[in-house]
């Protein structure tokens, strides 16, 4: 492999702009395709395999082709201040607006509040609910301009009307925070590489790579039914791992430079070490992300694949642009500083010191090497204390409490905790299949008083028949907001108790509606967590054996992995669900954990840890097959690789904790819980505990049983190693008793 990324390397170097032109002609391509595609609405929820599911596809059998998963929104009328809503003037500006939201085209029925008795004990509040033909993912504009236009025609009359539901268009955060991480990520370029040119290269290559994806994205999206989330995940690893891949090569490259190569070689060579790494480890990347599909839940399916894809077009940008655009920099690519000497004289990979004068890197190394023990139980406490929170990790669904403040969602939720109890925000539909009853209206009639003795039910609607006379609709209230875990209790006892009345009389009961389905489907990730942990640590397993010939580094690495994602995981419940340093992060509403945000998580840091693995490893590995010992081999690796490492966490820090400024609750999540992660698995785990736990294993931790040894295919990712008589005069200088 090393030698076909030696070929690529060099082609692309010297058909520059050819490639340069054939990645903006594919961007422009990706643009056009994207403006002229139809926009996409929210994506809709399917759960194969859940009981939410199978009631869904129920009604849309029995009960004459209504749509279950039709759009509904609660309109909420607050009289004002003095007033109450009964008064007939505030009575009539209700019964107008809500007679001309029924006459929509596309709206099934509105229920009159007054009849429903939708009207708040005090009669300050009612709401009217509002009920689709169609999906959210297929209503049109014009059904929610209707909308917007009769609350504004309500509002003049002086009272207060908020609506919620998914008809209202979503809320769109600002790109401010996003900005900020980039130019943090500029800033952190311009110190490690020391040159303008030079920091803005992975930026430009970056961004070129990711908008490509959202182009492709915003392309497919009406065809998949791909909402903007979608996009916005897929540009969070893409971004970062853009930034960092291009980061890898330009620093190999400005290294081969240092050493006297000239600057198509160096190109050559760059790719054929650092371009093997940036493959293997985009190739973790890939596979963990497009593992998701493995859950079985057709958006978190459609989030991976998207977001993989993203993650391929970073790591061809790498491999064919970045080379390419090395080569129209010229040497303005080298620091300035480092511009201003002789190329014999540069010795430095990035900074333009003296290579006999250690580094940041090759300090902290044999800092840890001789103190390896205190160092590893230290760092292991750390992350076992940042990890208890993770114990009582409760996974679960957004409500209209999750969404912004100054939100119409929010504003409605709120009104109708206040005024008629927060399970109106969530109610449940009971579905009792009766056809094979002797007595379906008995059956009924039985289960509807089940349910009104469950505790934490507040109020049961009456049945709604189907034409046949054999299911019927049961709205239930819970006590609690949908997203609580009494709520959770509630909806496992009616399918319990009410499950067993349906038993006696030959029937079933299923429980559906929006709060169901998010149990169901946080039940349904939860369960699937650790599976896909499992799988994605032997794949790491597997993939660091064929890497590096030896079972004790796979081992450790995998170790550290299942640790960074425990400690992370605690860090996002003790800020999302117990509220710690919440108003500090923006976070309005502490509760369960968005229910894909683990496992998303997991798939994303699974492919940055093998990262940063790789490439810090690959190096020691390097030294240590050219005749380094072992702790000798640590210190040269880390001097190479630490300040690489070092900035591609910083910048990947940056960019995902930029993502927190989102007001979609789960991008903020993801965003805090993928800034944390890196944090905690590029600093404590690979920079601190892989160096402490290597020189404990010294020459054992590359040994690899020879029958093993023999039957796996040979991979090169380590190019050329060299050995550098200097080098030898820095690790005299580190590491005491060393021999030159």
């Amino acid at each position: 492999m090393a030698a076909f990324l030696y070929r690529l390397g060099r082609f692309a170097f010297r058909h520059r702009y050819f490639v340069a032109l054939l990645w903006i002609s594919l961007l422009t391509l990706g643009g056009i395709a994207a403006s002229q595609a139809p926009a996409s609405g929210p994506t809709t929820f399917a759960m194969p395999g859940t009981e939410s599911q199978r009631a869904y596809d129920l009604i849309d059998e029995r009960f004459g082709g209504r749509k279950a998963d039709g759009a509904t929104a609660q309109v909420v009328f607050k009289a004002p201040e003095g007033r109450k809503i009964t008064d007939p003037d505030m009575r009539k500006v209700v019964e107008s607006t809500v007679d001309e939201l029924a006459s929509g085209s596309e709206v099934a029925q509105v229920a009159d509040q007054f009849k429903a008795k939708a009207v708040s004990a005090n009669q300050l509040a009612a709401y009217a609910q509002v009920t689709y033909k169609v999906s959210s993912a297929e209503l049109s504009d014009h059904s929610r301009e209707d909308l917007s236009g009769a609350m504004a025609e309500a509002s003049r009359s002086g009272m207060t009307v908020e609506a919620g539901g998914a008809v209202q268009n979503e809320t769109k955060g600002s790109h401010a925070a996003e900005a900020t991480g980039l130019a943090i990520a500029a800033v952190v370029l311009l110190l490690t590489l020391g040159s303008l040119l030079a920091a803005g290269l992975p930026l430009v290559t970056a961004l070129i790579g990711v908008a490509i994806g959202v182009c492709s994205i915003t392309a497919l999206a009406s065809t998949l039914e791909l909402d903007s989330t979608t996009s916005v995940l897929a540009m969070m690893p893409g971004l970062a791992v853009g930034i960092d891949y291009a980061l890898f090569i330009v620093s190999r490259y400005r290294s081969e430079l240092a050493d006297g190569r000239r600057r198509e070689d160096a190109a050559g060579r760059s790719l054929g070490t650092a371009g093997s790494t940036v493959i293997f480890a985009g190739l973790t990347v890939v596979i963990a992300l497009a593992g998701l599909a493995v859950v079985n839940i057709p958006l978190l399916t459609k989030m991976g694949v998207a977001a993989a894809g993203t993650v391929v077009l970073a790591v061809l940008v790498a491999l064919t642009l970045v080379p390419a655009l090395l080569g129209v920099a010229g040497s303005r690519i080298k620091a300035l500083r480092q511009r201003k000497k002789s190329v014999h004289t540069a010795g430095a990979e990035d900074g333009g010191t003296t290579a006999a004068a250690p580094n940041m890197g090759s300090r902290w190394a044999a800092f840890v090497i001789r103190r390896p023990v205190s160092v590893l139980i230290v760092g292991v406490v750390a992350l076992c204390a940042l990890a208890v929170p993770a114990a009582s990790l409760k996974l679960g669904m957004p409500d209209g409490g999750s969404q912004p403040e100054s939100s119409t969602q929010r504003k409605a939720y709120d009104l109708i905790s206040e005024n008629f109890g927060p399970g109106f925000n969530g109610p449940l539909l009971a579905i009792a299949d009766a056809k094979d009853s002797d007595n379906p209206k008995q059956a009924v009639r039985e289960v509807s008083a089940a349910l009104k003795g469950i505790d934490g039910v507040s109020t049961v609607g009456p049945a709604r028949f189907n034409e046949a006379g054999d299911t019927a609709m049961i709205t239930v209230i819970p006590e609690t907001r949908p997203g609580s875990s009494e709520t959770e209790s509630v909806v496992h006892a009616i399918r319990a108790e009410g499950g067993d009345v349906m038993d006696e009389h030959g029937g079933r009961l299923m429980v559906s509606g929006t709060t169901a389905m998010n149990i169901d489907v946080s039940q349904k990730l939860n369960d699937a967590l650790l599976p896909y942990l499992a799988l994605v640590v032997g794949l790491a397993f597997l993939f660091l054996v064929l890497v590096f010939r030896s079972l004790a580094v796979p081992l450790k690495a995998a170790l550290g992995f299942l640790l960074s994602v425990a400690a992370s995981l605690g860090a996002v419940v003790a800020v999302f669900q117990w509220g710690w340093f919440s108003s500090l992060l923006g976070v309005t509403d502490p509760g369960p954990v968005m229910s894909m945000m683990p496992i998303f998580m997991v798939g994303i840091v699974f492919g940055l840890a093998m990262d940063y693995e790789v490439f810090l490893v690959t190096r020691i590995r390097e030294a240590y097959t050219g005749g380094r010992t072992a702790r000798e081999a640590i210190v040269t690796g880390f001097r190479h690789s630490a300040r690489v490492v070092t900035a591609a966490a910083l910048i990947m820090i940056a960019v995902f904790a930029g993502f927190m400024g989102s007001d979609e609750q789960i991008v903020k999540t993801i965003g805090f819980g993928l800034a944390a992660a890196v944090f905690i698995d590029a600093f404590i785990v690979r920079m601190t505990l892989v160096p402490a736990v290597l020189a404990l294993m010294g020459d054992k931790a590359w040994w690899l049983p020879l029958r093993l040894d023999a039957a796996l295919p040979r991979v090169d990712i380590e190019g050329d190693d060299r050995h550098d008589e200097e080098e030898d005069e820095e690790l005299a200088a580190v590491l005491p008793g060393t021999h030159t």
